[in-house]
């Protein structure tokens, strides 16, 4: 009592918006409602306010977020040709990655925090909830390289034009997270897409990616400390390895087909490029987007989300039968060595899973109704996969096939409700018969 006591003692006056308005959210983040429904009555209840609900969301992230700074220093070494293991050096790679990854998390947040206080400030209401998870989500969907005025320029067009100006949490068409990664594919492709972006430090290396950045940081903060332990340290100037590329295994699979991605060793035009097993590919010691990498995490957080009934399974199966079945499709065509890639082994390639997990399941931009969550799920899997396939500049598919859908989700209800309606009527004709 003497915490709340105390956090209502500093309250400010309400006559100051914006100081007010930044109180509420942070006494609302911690302190749960004092006010409940009650168990009788005809109303909609629910155990968790909205903050809680995307505080949920946040939970299950928390395994892609720690994998995927390891896996930032771990694709970094690589590059480098030195500690190679996927585990060997673990306090360098995680070190490394912390680096790498904590300005790109705090850019994000500040911005998008900053402009939802500004707003909430402005309309005279509390701070709302929904950047909670976008905050986490954008992150997790950048390449480990991004440059931080480039994604604060993201997030600011996501969360203005994507979100507040169509009313706030809540009320937004589109995916706020999906719509910052798509203002940096189409506004500066070259920064979220090929091979470079996916593995950290390269545009720091000098003389044309012949050597790393000079570690500065790392000699000053963390080299006196691992070299007291006896570990191994940070060591300047270390070449990258002689044509090393940082290609992922969806960009292998779609030059040169599966046996390219699961080859031991290979060359193609502009130097020798990387394979992956599949254990490496399902583990997350791939190059890639920050969050998408390891294949245990993502399932935990989804497993997580449906136990909590935070997303819908019916968006997730349907997510996962569509892509299944246009996957066997093109298995079966096979007209090209990309659509030759075995259909299951699309789920180990690329963003797929997390989309499914975390990006599919949004409750706010997908389809509402049960049946339009089936069909919505299914069509994006299905858009997903041909865009991945046949798109020769854009091998990937889910960002656009989201969005196309997040369009797309209130005629779907529509049309879902409208059926329901003209059954219901023509049962209600023939019992008045």
């Amino acid at each position: 009592m003497a915490l709340i006591d105390f956090w209502k003692r500093i309250e400010p006056s309400k006559e100051n918006q914006f100081l007010h308005a930044t109180y509420d959210a942070f006494f609302t983040f911690m302190f749960k409602p004092n006010l409940t429904t009650k168990g009788k009555g005809v109303h909609i209840r629910d155990a968790m306010d909205l903050k809680r609900t995307m505080f949920h969301v946040v939970i299950a992230l928390q395994l892609c977020l720690l994998v995927g700074t390891f896996n930032i220093g771990h694709q970094h070494f690589v590059a480098l040709g030195i500690h190679t293991g996927f585990i060997e050096a673990f306090h360098l790679k995680l070190v490394f990655g912390l680096v790498q990854l904590l300005p790109i998390v705090i850019v994000a947040n500040v911005v998008g925090l900053g402009i939802e206080f500004y707003f909430a400030a402005r309309r005279g209401h509390a701070v709302e909830e929904g950047f909670l998870v976008s905050g986490m989500l954008i992150p997790l969907i950048m390449p480990p390289d991004i440059p931080l005025w480039m994604l604060a320029l993201a997030v600011a067009f996501a969360v203005v034009i994507g979100k507040e100006a169509f009313g706030g949490t809540g009320m937004n068409v589109l995916n706020v997270a999906l719509l910052a990664r798509v203002f940096i594919f189409f506004a500066y492709p070259t920064e979220i897409s090929g091979d470079g972006p996916w593995v950290a430090a390269w545009a720091l290396a000098e003389d044309g990616a012949t050597k790393v950045a000079d570690y500065y940081w790392a000699h000053t903060m963390f080299n006196p400390l691992f070299d007291a332990a006896g570990w191994s340290t940070f060591v300047q100037g270390t070449p990258f390895v002689a044509g090393y590329s940082g290609a992922t295994p969806l960009a292998l699979g779609a030059a040169q087909g599966w046996a390219q991605v699961d080859a031991a060793t290979g060359e193609v035009t502009g130097g020798i490029l990387s394979q992956y097993s599949a254990l490496q590919m399902w583990m997350g010691g791939i190059p890639g987007c920050i969050g998408e990498t390891s294949k245990p995490a993502i399932i935990f957080g989804a497993i997580f989300l449906l136990i909590t009934r935070v997303a819908s399974w019916r968006v997730m199966l349907s997510f996962v039968i569509g892509t299944a079945l246009t996957g066997m499709i093109f298995n079966a065509w096979d007209a090209t060595v990309f659509m030759n890639v075995p259909w299951y082994q699309h789920f180990g390639m690329g963003g797929l899973l997390f989309a499914m997990a975390f990006m599919a399941t949004d409750p706010v931009t997908a389809a509402q109704t049960n049946r339009g969550k089936i069909i919505y799920g299914f069509l994006i899997g299905f858009f997903g996969m041909v865009i991945r396939v046949m798109n020769p500049a854009y091998a990937e598919g889910w960002m656009l096939a989201i969005l196309l859908m997040n369009v797309f989700a209130p005629l779907v209800d529509h049309y879902v409700l409208e059926g329901n309606i003209s059954k219901r009527l023509k049962r209600a004709k023939e019992y008045a018969k």
